[in-house]
């Protein structure tokens, strides 16, 4: 019901950081650097998969339009349930998105150093 709320939380972070660094880059004339060049990558994974747990949610009706949004929030203790899923659930998936990205862009390095 709230598990996306983690990666998204990442995707949101992880897309100001992005920012951060072209702005810096722009200003200071640096080269681009392989995480820079490869950082949009895992944008896009953990934007789409965000947006997939949200659709998901709407359809199977944990998530409403109405206030409070969240069908377990209607209920007394939902608050502690919410959290238990944001972290039982939605960090490892965060976690596993990451490590997919980290092991195709050592991959990709990897490749690209022998080349």
């Amino acid at each position: 019901m709230a598990c996306f709320i983690v990666p998204l939380t990442q995707a949101i972070a992880t897309s100001a950081y992005r920012r951060r660094i072209e702005s810096q880059k722009s200003k200071d004339n640096r080269q681009e650097t392989f995480l820079s060049r490869n950082l949009p990558m895992l944008e896009k994974m953990l934007w789409g998969g965000s947006l997939m747990l949200i659709v998901d949610h709407v359809i199977n009706g944990e998530l409403t339009w109405m206030f409070p949004f969240f069908t377990a929030l209607e209920t007394e203790g939902g608050g502690a349930v919410m959290l238990r899923e944001m972290l039982t659930i939605g960090v490892p998936m965060s976690l596993i998105v990451t490590a997919a990205w980290a092991v195709w862009y050592c991959a990709k390095e990897h490749r690209f150093v022998r080349a």
